[in-house]
């Protein structure tokens, strides 16, 4: 049997972390980073460990990135009162400069790939535009634009992820030849709805919020195929040879609005699930309820 990838995962005791370590636990060699070793219902994450990434000291936690294979950014810090807009800046630009960090760290000690949750809202200008059916569909390609600091911050990790992932850091325009000693390979996925309940919070009727959630769903095996496939397929170069990609991370969807057609085409995914088919029973019931208002 072949020796387990390493793996470290940030914000591993967060919301996300806890739908992909079920199957990464069987798979890798973990080493679970995060500020807290708790999850929000103050349950303890097993194998934790804290280290704060927002810290520009990297070699406070450089040690937990060596001889790693794989990084899988989840860490995440917000604002404790997201009404502030100012605060809410602040806080994502920190996030910003975390995900720096994570790419800085890795390409020093070695490691090939990062995999960032990045988010839908990455390029949610857009969505307004579809449900108005203004716009029909998204994709991984076009140039994302967000009209919020949270969107704003996931598309900044993009950006800096493909800095990255081309590997000339401080060489500009006909420096083409120079290279950083390492390029880290770079896959941000634009999650979705990774919430089984969404469907059932949305107003009895409101047809607009459930063409949306219908939209945007992603079970946890299609999530958790989506990162395994990110961090082991082989080859994930774009047309100019640049090993950066950015996939949504949805299921199946029949009402799908953002595009997965690279992610089947590069890494092989295969989502098994179709919120169509899930929420079947619920789709009925809030047809039926938009008919009786």
């Amino acid at each position: 049997m072949s020796e387990k990838r390493k793996v470290v995962i940030t914000g591993a005791s967060g919301y996300i972390a806890s739908l992909l370590l079920p199957a990464f636990r069987e798979r890798y060699d973990l080493t679970l980073l995060d500020v807290r070793t708790t999850d929000r219902e103050g349950n303890e994450v097993e194998g934790v460990q804290i280290a704060d990434l927002t810290q520009r000291d990297r070699d406070a936690y450089r040690h937990h990135f060596r001889r790693a294979d794989a990084v899988v950014h989840l860490g995440f810090t917000r604002a404790e009162d997201k009404s502030d807009p100012v605060q809410d800046f602040y806080a994502e630009l920190a996030n910003v400069e975390m995900a720096f960090h994570v790419y800085q760290t890795a390409q020093e000690e070695g490691v090939r790939r990062v995999v960032v949750a990045s988010s839908n809202h990455a390029a949610d200008y857009y969505e307004p535009l579809i449900l108005d059916k203004k716009w029909d569909i998204v994709t991984p390609e076009m140039r994302p634009f967000s009209d919020n600091f949270y969107g704003w911050a996931k598309e900044a990790y993009e950006h800096l992820g493909f800095v990255f992932a081309v590997g000339r850091m401080q060489f500009r325009g006909v420096d083409i030849e120079n290279s950083a000693p390492n390029r880290v390979e770079n896959v941000q996925v634009r999650i979705g709805g990774p919430r089984e309940d969404d469907v059932d919070r949305i107003e009895p009727g409101d047809l607009r919020r459930m063409i949306r959630g219908l939209a945007v769903y992603i079970s946890q095996r299609d999530l958790q195929q989506l990162f395994i496939k990110s961090i082991e397929t082989e080859d994930i170069s774009d047309e100019e040879g640049v090993p950066f990609q950015v996939f949504y991370g949805i299921s199946g969807n029949s009402q799908a609005f953002w595009s997965i057609v690279n992610a089947r085409k590069v890494i092989g995914y295969e989502p098994e699930d179709n919120s169509e088919y899930r929420f079947s029973d619920q789709i009925h019931s809030h047809i039926k309820a938009a008919k009786g208002s």
